[in-house]
């Protein structure tokens, strides 16, 4: 980690302070009306992450009379795809971080810093810390938080004390560099990685992070065991590829253990009880379950069994409030998986559509079509190597849900894979940022 990565970390303005817990307060401010009356419609997006960016730029590039404004807390975009490789030391923190500015005044709609302190969706207005935002139509995508609750029955102090000490990294921010310099500066003993119950953001993601932590280990020569705790039976997605690399490649260091839900965490003791047994630990990458982020909750959209927004897989519309629609990994819709790639194609190819007919008065199902998916997963540094997936799926219009129509996936690693997980990433943030 160099003095420039530090810096721009920094800049993000997301400290331990920052992050999401289980619960978090939703006061209302007392501050006035941010912005003048819209002359056409206003869309409001909350949230400016993978779903966020794409339904800003692509909202207004296809409804160029609608005002679009975009709220996002971090001044600075950090993206979760590639951070795993950013984690290994293979990309420095440029490859990951993006202005929000370049594409507002590119493509004409607004982006305000600010933090979302609540929604009231009867007088349709976003509140913020520096005063509220009248909308049309609301874009709700905040992405995730940790259920900490689940490990620890509402104690935050240990929530506090697991996230600080042991943090998950799968929201963006000081988390990434907390664990980047845990594993970095690990030189032996028992490394655990809790792979969290599905569904949770990108399903590959812990696996590859096994494998990149496990590079680290092998490049320092730590003596280290890098142990996985799974709730699956298996490895899945990309399961044949993962297993492959981690008996080819870090027999010695990875020991996967599948059917290990987790009964208890002592953070404090550094003990970890589980179906498959109980592992006493010297550091850890700690996961617990995602939700939905808590301004989901707090405007009433989540659904408390699932802790998920239901919506309408065909739209994307909030099944409580058909005014708000929710891209990406804050919503649940069987068959898609929480990705970069998911959230980007979801608002491309049903949101935007959706919306625009809505405006004209049209029938959103005249148009809408199903997204695709794409996922890379670097599994070795040096040669730089990874596996793919691919999903093409489609609708079945009368259970309005998605099916998958054709399954692709390469488990066999190779640099020209790698080559292409970088590929894919420059060319998804152009299509976001440039």
């Amino acid at each position: 980690m160099n003095r420039r990565d530090l810096l721009k970390l920094t800049a993000l303005g997301v400290g331990l302070g920052m992050m999401s817990l289980p619960t978090v307060s939703c006061a209302v401010t007392t501050q006035g009306r941010m912005l003048p009356p819209s002359k056409g419609k206003r869309i409001v997006i909350v949230g400016g992450g993978w779903a966020g960016v794409t339904a800003a730029k692509y909202l207004k590039r296809e409804i160029p009379d609608a005002d679009v404004v975009l709220i996002e807390k971090r001044p600075m975009f950090m993206s979760c795809p590639i951070s795993n490789v950013w984690l290994a030391g293979l990309v420095n923190l440029d490859f990951l971080i993006h202005d929000y500015l370049t594409p507002a005044a590119k493509y004409g709609y607004t982006f305000i810093n600010a933090t979302v302190t609540g929604i009231d969706r009867d007088k349709r207005r976003v509140y913020t810390d520096q005063g509220y935002v009248e909308y049309d139509y609301l874009v709700l995508a905040p992405g995730i938080r940790y259920n900490y609750d689940a490990w620890f029955a509402g104690d935050k102090e240990m929530a506090r004390y697991t996230q600080t000490h042991y943090p998950s990294a799968f929201i963006p921010g000081s988390e990434h560099l907390r664990l980047r310099k845990k594993v970095e500066n690990f030189e032996g003993g028992t490394f655990v990685l809790v792979v969290p119950p599905a569904p949770y953001r990108c399903p590959p993601a812990p696996y590859e992070r096994a494998a990149m932590i496990a590079y680290v280990f092998k490049k320092n020569k730590a003596k280290a065991r890098l142990v996985v705790l799974d709730p699956k039976s298996d490895i899945a997605p990309k399961g044949p590829g993962f297993r492959k690399a981690f008996e080819e490649l870090y027999l010695d260091i990875i020991e996967y253990v599948p059917m290990a839900s987790i009964k208890e965490v002592d953070p404090v003791k550094k003990v970890i009880k589980t179906t498959a047994g109980d592992i006493k630990f010297d550091d850890a990458n700690l996961n617990p379950p995602h939700q939905a982020a808590s301004i989901a909750w707090e405007a009433g959209l989540v659904n408390p069994q699932t802790g998920w927004c239901d919506v309408d897989p065909l739209t994307l519309q909030s099944k409580v409030d058909p005014r708000v629609f929710v891209p990406g990994d804050a919503n649940l819709i069987q068959g898609f998986p929480k990705s970069g790639d998911m959230a980007n194609n979801q608002v491309k190819s049903v949101l935007v559509k959706t919306i625009k007919a809505m405006i004209e008065g049209k029938d959103p199902l005249q148009f809408v079509k199903a997204p695709t998916n794409t996922c890379y997963s670097m599994v070795n540094g040096d040669p730089q190597e990874a596996i793919v997936i691919n999903v093409v799926f489609d609708f079945d219009m009368q259970k309005r849900a998605p099916v998958a129509k054709q399954t692709n996936v390469v488990n066999e690693r190779s640099t020209d894979l790698g080559r292409a997980t970088y590929e894919w990433a420059r060319g998804m943030y152009r299509d976001m940022f440039s």
